[in-house]
């Protein structure tokens, strides 16, 4: 990855678990989470092993509140 500093990983990573969810939704896949991350990168699994548990219910929280803003709007109109 740091060979290819141009290239958006985060782009990159998103893309691939969005592909993987429209999959998984379609039936055709079963994965579990250790199976997902097994093939992530282990640079992204050191980030995720350190993220505090502070850090993650903050951001869990956050993306409800969002989640909410958003469905309540659809909802409104």
């Amino acid at each position: 990855m740091k060979k290819y500093k141009e290239v958006k990983w985060s782009e990159v990573v998103g893309r691939a678990i969005l592909e993987y969810l429209r999959k998984l939704e379609e039936g055709g896949l079963v994965i579990t989470t250790r199976e997902l991350l097994d093939v992530l990168s282990s640079e992204f699994k050191e980030k995720l092993d350190k993220i505090s548990l502070e850090d993650f219910e903050k951001a869990y929280e956050g993306m409800r509140e969002e989640e909410w803003k958003r469905t309540s709007m659809i909802q409104a109109s």
